[in-house]
Parts: structure tokens; sequence; C-alpha cells
């Protein structure tokens, strides 16, 4: 089997943050950002690393229709889209909810100028969803493949295994990760490669059961769990599709000290964990923080709280 296919440009650059890092309290040279939201297929985002795993699998067994599964603004459904696309694959999406009356809008409207066909599985949650998709594939016969929720299978999971290495390599001194936990892949890759001490998740809300997904898949990984996990449920606020105050905060505070755009429902509840854990001594002052940009940037167009919030705001 082909290890990976390639979707993306090597390594991802590490940007400093001197301003946040002052505004959060911490050192102007504690804080950097990881841009895994530069990976240029489709808009970007840390799914490119997984699709490469996935699609490089779905090709070796001879696939020519990816099927997967997310909410209507998945990123992941996004960028399988764009994979296909690249690959000249069919996308099928299994999306929650009911296709709206209003026209697509932010990750919807790139799934369609992407050329994906859409289903839409109406008031599912993420196991009803992932049955679904299952069924759409038993369907379709041996030419599907399906990519799992999130990409987050052990396949998926490995490529964060290597970004974690990559990570290293720039920023050997690292003493904390931070990163939204969706789908749990992410998260399982990074502790596999950095270990438990190092890596602090920081829940959106997407599974009813993150802890679990996270370490299953970091198992698989062959990660040593012993320490527990560093994971945060704080940020969910009352649901994944919301936009708590905290996270309001950590948008605008991103936005205004460093230029750089978060979106609503990961990297900006990322950063409110961060913001969170350094109030509550988890992260200090001369510590090596790394803040890892997952992208999501579509969703924030996509977003129906997010216009009147911007619009609510005033000049810096």
């Amino acid at each position: 089997m082909v290890e990976r296919t390639v979707l993306g440009s090597y390594p991802t650059p590490v940007e400093p943050a001197p301003r946040l890092a002052r505004a959060l309290g911490l050192d102007e040279t504690d804080l950097v950002v990881k841009r895994d939201d530069l990976l240029g297929l489709g808009g970007g985002g840390n799914k490119v690393r997984k699709l490469e795993r996935t699609t490089a699998e779905a090709l070796a067994r001879g696939a020519t229709t990816l099927v997967t599964t997310g909410a209507a603004q998945s990123n992941h459904a996004r960028l399988t889209a764009a994979a296909g696309a690249r690959l000249g694959l069919a996308v099928e999406l299994v999306l929650a909810g009911e296709a709206p009356d209003a026209p697509p809008s932010g990750n919807l409207l790139l799934d369609h100028l992407l050329g994906a066909r859409l289903h839409w599985a109406g008031a599912v949650d993420t196991p009803g969803l992932e049955r679904r998709a299952e069924e759409r594939v038993a369907e379709l016969g041996d030419a599907a493949y399906l990519v799992p929720y999130g990409g987050s299978n052990a396949v998926g999971a490995q490529a964060y295994a290597d970004a974690g290495r990559e990570l290293l390599e720039q920023v050997p001194d690292a003493a904390h990760v931070v990163v939204a936990v969706g789908s749990g892949g992410t998260m399982a890759g990074l502790l596999a490669a950095l270990g438990t001490d190092r890596v602090l998740g920081v829940d959106t809300g997407a599974t009813s059961d993150p802890e679990v997904r996270v370490r299953r898949l970091a198992e698989a990984l062959g990660a040593d769990l012993t320490g527990g996990l560093r994971l945060r449920l704080d940020q969910v606020g009352e649901g994944y599709s919301t936009l708590p105050q905290p996270v309001r905060d950590a948008l605008v505070l991103a936005a205004r000290t460093e230029g750089v755009v978060l979106d609503p429902v990961y990297t900006g509840r990322a950063l409110a964990g961060l913001v969170a854990a350094v109030a509550e001594g988890d992260v200090r002052r001369g510590e090596r923080t790394v803040l890892l940009h997952t992208g999501g940037l579509p969703g924030l167009f996509g977003s129906a709280a997010a216009p009147a919030f911007a619009a609510g705001l005033g000049p810096a």
C-alpha cells in the first residue's frame, strides 16, 4: 500500500506570536503558532494531513468514490471534496441536518464548488451519522471507500504522529502544544509523538465521548497514556455550533494582536482553552507553548452567530 498521497507542502511554518503572548500574560518569546491552516489544498487545515493517509489507502483498494460524514459546516467534508478533486475521485458527503433553504455559504459553498454530492441525514447523532455513511458505502459497493468521521482512525491519526515529530524539529523545547479536539485523531497522533505531558487538548463538543475517542486512537498508535490526558472540557458552552463568550474573546484577541484569524468552532476554542490554562497556572510564563492552528476559516463565513457578533465589534 502507498503510505501517503501528497496533498500539502511541508513543514508548515511556525510563527512567533509576541503580542498575543503578552496579552495572555506570557513572555513574548513563549508563544508560537503552528500554521497547519496554511496547508494549501481546498482552503487548508489539519485534515489535509489525515487525508494523505486515508486517500492512499483508498487508492490502494481501487476505490473510485470517497464517502465521509460531518456537520453541515464540516472542514473535514470540505477537504475530502478537495482531495477527491485533486486525485480524480468522486466524493459523497453525508451531512447532519437538513438542506438549508438559503444559498450555501462557508464550507457548504466550497463543497458544491469542489463537485461533491451531498446527502442530508436529518437530526442524527454522530454514531447515527456514521451508520448512514456506512449504508451509503454498502449501496455503492466495492468502488466506495469510507473516510472515517473527521479522518480519525489509526491510519489518519498517524499523520499527526508525523506532524508531532515535525514540530519537535521546529520547536524542540515545546512544553505545551494546544490543540482543539473534534473527532480526536489530531490529539491522538500528537500524543503518540509528544507524550501526555506536552499535549493540551480543548474539547469542541463535536462528540459526546472525546476522551474515549482520543484514548482509543492514541493506544492504537502505541502511545503511553499512563500520565493521563490533559483534556479541557470547559469551552464547549451550549454546544458545538454555538459561540460562547470566551471563544468570541479569543477570536478578537488573535485577530487584533497578531492578525491571525481563527475559526469559531475549533481554533477559537483552542485559544480560549489556552487563555483559561494560563489563568489557572497550568501554562506558565517562561514555558514554550505552541498553539496549533488547524484551519477552519471557511466555517467562520458559514457560522450563524458570527455575522451579528462581528457587526457588534467596535474598532481596536
